[in-house]
């Protein structure tokens, strides 16, 4: 179980769904791991059911959209843990509309919190990640393996109505991935995305249960209307959502060194759909 041993992790969106379950399995793989989420209480709650299992963590609350908290987040990350060794850009959510009757703030809210934060906290990460590799590469020849994990979805792969802003946003992550990739490999740093399709979270539950999400003075509904998640459902190739487990378990392979040969892939965890 020590295939992520002596690593850091960074894992932002780690209080629910897949970055919660990502967390438990790095820790479980032996990471440190340090979890970010807008609401303090749940990944207060998460680090210290991994404490108590014997792992180490470290909570920091925060929102990704803000100007601060790339560059605290690293530094906190830093100060406590002493290194950086995988940065997972999780976090996000889904604010739908059809194009035509879709604001500026609306479209905006997408570009900020599912591309232009993962941007900001690679920034953030980015003297300490070079700055290592080359002093490793001068010391040694090499520089030891980190990875950069960004999360995607098939609605930035292929579209979906109703979805502009996420889509585009999604979208605008696997050129980010790639385009990483190829600037920073030379420093033994794998840059990859998992692309997801529907998978059990708040953001696929019923709309109707009525989870909402405040951001500033805004009430968002999340989920997927009943009628069309089980249109969904009927004609996925497994039958059925996967499982925030299920979703993180590339995750895993991906920061692992069993991944130092996969740079700039966009790995597509739907169980089938659109084959």
């Amino acid at each position: 179980m020590a295939l992520l041993a002596e690593k850091v992790a960074l894992i932002t969106g780690a209080g629910r769904g897949i970055g919660a379950a990502a967390a438990r399995l790095f820790s479980q793989y032996g990471a440190q791991v340090v979890l970010c989420d807008l609401d303090a209480a749940p990944v207060e709650q998460l680090a210290a059911e991994l404490k108590a299992a014997g792992g180490q963590a470290l909570a920091f609350a925060g929102d990704v959209t803000s100007a601060e908290f790339a560059p605290q987040a690293i530094a906190a990350t830093l100060e406590h843990f002493g290194g950086l060794d995988i940065l997972v850009n999780n976090a996000g959510y889904t604010w739908d509309g059809v194009l035509h009757t879709m604001d500026d703030a609306q479209w905006q809210a997408m570009l900020d919190v599912h591309l232009s934060a993962p941007f900001r906290l690679i920034r953030a990460a980015a003297p300490y990640l070079r700055d290592t590799a080359k002093a490793e590469i001068k010391a040694h020849g090499s520089a030891k393996a980190r990875k950069i994990i960004n999360v995607s979805s098939v609605s930035g792969v292929y579209g979906n109505a109703g979805q502009a802003n996420y889509s585009a946003a999604k979208s605008g992550v696997v050129g980010l991935t790639k385009t990483l990739a190829k600037e920073w490999g030379r420093f033994n740093i794998q840059t990859n995305a998992v692309c997801y399709g529907f998978i059990e979270t708040r953001l696929t539950a019923a709309k109707e249960q009525g989870e909402t999400i405040q951001r500033g003075e805004q009430e968002i509904k999340l989920g997927v209307p009943e009628n069309l998640m089980a249109g969904i459902t009927m004609f996925h190739p497994m039958g059925r959502a996967g499982t925030p487990e299920e979703a993180a378990g590339p995750m895993v392979f991906l920061a692992s060194n069993l991944a130092n040969y996969v740079n700039g892939e966009i790995l597509e965890v739907t169980g089938g759909m659109g084959i």
